[in-house]
């Protein structure tokens, strides 16, 4: 269990332009642990500079990461199925879930790997080599979320980070617009014996490759290596984050932060870690079987398969702005719990209308709710983000959301058998499972926020000093004293 102690003042101060390095950083941070704050001016300028810098290639990464990732779902209406003898028993179902396994860290160069599966997919001929490309698919995708949040942490302040997240996490529901778009156009392409469906995955796949080329040459490391900024820049960058870890972290930079056992030890042994990767594995089920079956789901309302994928566009232009919408009220409120309570209940509210006996145009009103519950995409964001916020230092945050991340994609087994063809059309049994899930996250977010908000009033009241003289103060990260946990 987590502990911690009361909270330190900060004073103001302009500038750090004598300081010449991180280490000379660290020197005095460690002397004077009454961290002052940089100039306002100053702060703003090196914010700018990481958003317009950081964030327009990982907007990319993520939006090409889920038209790659669902654009099974478009090509299984646009005759996958038929071709590679998919529509009968569990086969589409067991390929859905094959894209959620795996992990990894370099986020390019996962990009150029999940590139050439989406290109090999194309060319398949069988049921087995559609299985090995989208193994593989999962294998190189696995590891994008939990990088980029963690690569995210290392640039911006646990309150600045949400907002950020949500600029490019908003290129999922567009995805799914875009996605619809284009396979309606690339599903009418016949060429040399490949027809429809392979130049979705044929096209998309050599974008997908281009653009993790063209990254690599852009992203920053960390804040050492960012070219872009100046002196006084780069020590406010790294100050700025020694000032928002308020004690948890003994080092304002990672590069120089050393891997210790101790670290990983409290990020497994944590409530906000077990309670919140229960919560992301509620979650997520969710969002994959919405993000993989929508275009089946619609076509039951008796459109034809064109009609079915352009219908997908709207309800995802919802889920783009309400993404935008949730991230930017929860960094202003500084909380992520109250609004993941919202996003849950417009969700489930979605799920009920689709189990009600009503006209096609009802049910469909009812994929906006679950789409605005891309707010679902949002809790599922927020569930990841909450708990990056509640573990520190780096490489406690770094294995809390790792673990976090593997307990979560085993949802991929329940999300990819929620929609099976023999409960077509009405699809009760997935639409029920997937209300289980959100009520199931209903409650464990209820948890998290009542242990958060209990612990850091201990933390508040002193109840937490003892903690001090029990050991090194530079190893209680996210337990030092002046440390609160966001709710």
């Amino acid at each position: 269990m987590d502990h911690g102690t009361r909270e330190t003042p900060a004073r103001n101060v302009t500038n750090y332009e004598s300081e010449k390095d991180t280490q000379t950083l660290d020197t005095i941070t460690a002397v004077d642990s009454s961290l002052p704050e940089i100039d306002s001016a100053l702060d703003r300028a090196i914010t700018r500079k990481f958003d317009v810098h950081l964030l327009p290639w990982l907007f990319g990464l993520w939006l090409l990461a889920f038209i790659d990732r669902s654009n099974i779902g478009l090509a299984r209406i646009d005759g996958l199925s038929n071709d590679l003898h998919l529509a009968t028993g569990d086969k589409f179902n067991i390929v859905g879930s094959l894209a959620f396994f795996g992990a990894g860290r370099y986020l390019p160069g996962l990009m150029i790997g999940w590139g050439i599966m989406g290109l090999c997919t194309g060319f398949v001929k069988s049921y087995g080599g559609l299985l090995a490309c989208r193994f593989f698919l999962g294998l190189f995708e696995g590891g994008l979320l939990g990088g980029m949040i963690l690569y995210l942490s290392m640039f911006y302040r646990r309150h600045e980070l949400l907002f950020r997240m949500g600029l490019f996490y908003c290129a999922s529901p567009l995805s799914g617009a875009i996605g619809g778009l284009l396979a309606t156009g690339l599903a009418e392409i016949r060429f040399n014996g490949y027809n429809r469906w392979p130049w979705i995955f044929i096209v998309e796949g050599i974008v997908t490759i281009l653009f993790g080329l063209l990254t690599t040459f852009f992203l920053p490391n960390s804040p050492s290596h960012s070219r872009f900024l100046t002196e006084e820049e780069h020590i406010g960058a790294l100050h700025r984050l020694k000032c928002d870890a308020r004690g948890a972290s003994s080092t304002s930079d990672v590069d120089h932060e050393a891997f210790s056992w101790h670290w990983v030890r409290m990020a497994v042994f944590n409530v906000n870690t077990v309670l919140l990767s229960l919560d992301f594995f509620a979650v997520i089920t969710p969002i994959y079987s919405y993000s993989l079956f929508l275009p089946t789901i619609i076509s039951t309302f008796g459109y034809t398969n064109v009609t079915a994928q352009l219908f997908t566009v709207p309800p995802n232009m919802v889920g783009f702005f309400a993404v935008i919408g949730a991230t930017f009220v929860s960094d202003r409120i500084k909380a992520r719990g109250p609004v993941m309570l919202v996003c849950c209940s417009l969700a489930i509210i979605g799920y009920i209308i689709l189990l009600v006996p009503a006209r096609p145009a009802v049910h469909y009103g009812g994929t906006f709710f679950i789409a605005a519950g891309k707010l679902l995409a949002v809790v599922f964001f927020l569930v990841r983000q909450l708990l990056a916020n509640n573990l520190a230092p780096h490489y406690t945050r770094g294995t809390g959301t790792g673990l976090q991340i593997a307990i979560a994609n085993c949802s991929a087994f329940i999300a990819t058998f929620t929609y099976v063809m023999k409960d077509a059309p009405k699809y009760v049994n997935g639409h029920a499972i997937n209300i289980g899930m959100l009520v199931l996250s209903l409650c464990l977010t209820t948890s998290t926020i009542i242990y958060v908000k209990s612990e850091n009033g201990k933390r508040a009241r002193g109840e937490r000093d003892h903690l001090l003289h029990e050991g090194d103060e530079k190893l209680l990260g996210h337990r030092h004293p002046s440390f609160r946990y966001t709710i």
